[in-house]
């Protein structure tokens, strides 16, 4: 049934016949000037890497804040350590010159 489902709706969402300014690979009425394609640096990529990890990690902080008075010292070590590692994570990068903008 799942299956039978997905199909019906696959059909009637899907544009039937796209026109030729919609397969362009811009759409902002320009027509496009050399490659579409752009290769970037892999410092771009290594500083967003080192963004989102440490974005994501620091999610971890919130429920333990929310809930800091009521679960005690061993928490209180435990989010120590923790951010230790962050510490730890954060001068690794900083020393392998990923957070360089060159």
């Amino acid at each position: 049934m799942v299956t039978i489902g997905g199909l019906i709706t696959s059909r009637m969402i899907q544009t039937r016949k796209a026109s030729p300014e919609k397969e362009l690979p811009y759409e902002c009425g320009i027509d496009p000037v050399g490659k579409s394609w752009i290769q970037f640096k892999a410092s771009y990529y290594l500083y967003a890497l080192v963004f989102v990890v440490f974005d994501v990690e620091t999610m971890f902080l919130y429920p333990w804040a929310a809930k800091f008075q009521q679960l005690g010292l061993f928490a209180f070590m435990e989010m120590i350590i923790f951010v230790g590692i962050l510490v730890l994570g954060l001068w690794y990068a900083w020393k392998k010159g990923a957070l360089e903008w060159k």
